[in-house]
């Protein structure tokens, strides 16, 4: 039995980054008893892609010619496997992927892939909305529709529900499948 959380053992080697920087300190209240940032940095380390600190050399990230994977912090609970398919998506297409709510609002995560990577002097914002905005400016973006546990928080109340909706006991992206 799979789950939203599993990631094939074959994806594309990425590095990445966990923007927490600008948000005050709701990436540091717990969902699930731990930091918001810490489970995003779980999910990014799941999804097979190797974090980096935002205060990496952008030479370095050109010339591991790789994805490059900005995760937001405010979308702690987006399944692994979602990232994941981002990243093998942007690789197979040569796209920046951007997950999407059904609105279409921008979401977590947005990979660049290596050939934009290396026409970049520097991410253009960690604002996810006006990053994205500036990378469909000037590259092709494919936007893909996120599953419900990649929500984005903007309180602690949006948390509590994003909890509620990521428990075991009541989530329909993380409970077994019937017999």
């Amino acid at each position: 039995m799979s789950s939203p959380y599993d990631v094939d053992d074959d994806a594309a080697p990425a590095l990445g980054t966990i923007v927490d920087e600008g948000r005050g300190s709701l990436p540091y209240e717990l969902i699930h008893g731990e930091s918001l940032v810490a489970c995003a940095a779980w999910a990014l380390g799941d999804a097979r892609v190797t974090a980096v600190d935002l205060g990496t050399q952008w030479a370095g990230l050109v010339d591991s010619g790789g994805p490059f994977v900005v995760h937001d912090s405010l979308c702690p609970m987006t399944p692994a496997a979602f990232i994941s398919d981002c990243v093998a998506r942007s690789v197979e297409s040569g796209a920046v992927v951007v997950g999407v709510d059904g609105s279409g609002a921008v979401l977590s995560p947005v990979v660049l892939p290596g050939a934009v990577v290396a026409e970049l002097t520097g991410l253009p914002s960690t604002d996810f909305a006006e990053l994205v905005r500036a990378l469909d400016a000037g590259f092709a973006l494919e936007r893909r529709l996120a599953p419900a546990a990649a929500a984005r928080v903007t309180s602690s109340a949006d948390v509590a529900a994003l909890e509620l909706l990521t428990s075991p006991e009541t989530s329909p992206e993380t409970s077994p499948e019937p017999a």
